[in-house]
């Protein structure tokens, strides 16, 4: 693989990561608006199946002599991994609902520790040292990033047991994701294994909306918040990042997509005004540290 592919593989996958990161940020400040979750979630997963489909209906004209369709047995299969896509975006919204932004995230990628306990219960592979001694440094981190000594349970402004609840269930959904997603209908255009998991991931989403929305459907969440939404979390992000992993591969493309934490933390401080301190930007360092450890290759090395 050429310099210049690998180049241009993680400018790409950075971009993605870069827009992920980004998302929470809007969801909270739709939330100022008081648009609810329901709303935010709706006009995201709509406008980017829109998108989505579009974006399908272009490359099915343009490769309609070349592009692998997806069978019945595919779609069903992607419509059932992207349910848990659907649970990420309801759990993780609820959760910067009650903490902050920069707290959200981190819980988020508790996904680092989560998938190597995923890939040990359902592959019975156990975990190099190398990944035992990652998971270790995520959790030190993790403690540091949400100042878990200076977490005060009575702050009437934080719901703290709720936020971390959903926070984590949001980690736990997206590494259900990760681990389908890189195994389901690898055959297919990435555009079209986007659009079924978006179909799946409405499920859960409408389904959710039925149930918890008990004023009026605000419809201005479409033309305020919907489009920045869809786009940066259910268009943009998926294309880039399906587009550059080819390129970077997963170790320097999830090395890569790290850059979604720090991002996150910096729109919260910019544009939410939330405090950061000095000891949970270490601990963000430290997460980032485990996961260049956990997938660079150090038998290479030498």
């Amino acid at each position: 693989m050429s310099n210049n592919n690998i180049i241009k593989g993680v400018f790409l996958v950075a971009l993605g990561a870069t827009s992920y990161g980004m998302l929470a940020t809007f969801v909270k400040l739709a939330y100022k608006e008081n648009f609810t979750t329901a709303e935010v979630t709706s006009s995201q997963f709509i406008l980017g199946i829109v998108g989505i489909l579009i974006i399908n209906l272009y490359q099915r004209t343009k490769n309609k002599n070349t592009a692998a369709k997806a069978t019945s047995k595919n779609i069903f299969h992607l419509m059932l991994a992207g349910t848990s896509l659907g649970m990420t975006s309801v759990f993780y919204y609820l959760a910067v609902r009650y903490i902050p932004v920069s707290i959200g995230i981190v819980l988020l990628m508790q996904t680092v520790w989560m998938g190597v306990l995923l890939e040990w219960i359902l592959e019975k592979k156990a975990p190099s040292i190398q990944k035992i001694i990652s998971v270790i440094i995520v959790l030190i981190g993790t403690a540091l990033a949400i100042n878990i000594f200076k977490i005060d349970f009575n702050n009437p402004t934080i719901d703290w047991s709720s936020g971390l609840f959903w926070g984590l269930l949001a980690a736990a959904s997206f590494t259900t994701t990760m681990f389908t997603a890189n195994k389901v209908a690898l055959g297919i255009s990435s555009a079209q294994r986007s659009l079924y998991m978006l179909l799946g991931g409405a499920v859960i989403v409408f389904g959710f909306s039925f149930y918890t929305q008990v004023t009026p459907f605000n419809f201005e969440i479409f033309a305020k918040w919907g489009i920045i939404l869809a786009l940066f979390g259910t268009i943009i992000p998926p294309m880039l990042l399906n587009a550059g992993f080819p390129h970077t591969g997963i170790g320097l493309g999830s090395i890569v997509s790290s850059l979604e934490l720090p991002v996150s933390v910096m729109m919260a401080y910019f544009l939410l005004k939330e405090q950061v301190v000095l000891i949970q930007w270490l601990g963000i360092v430290l997460i980032i540290t485990a996961i260049v450890i956990m997938n660079i290759q150090f038998k290479k090395i030498k």
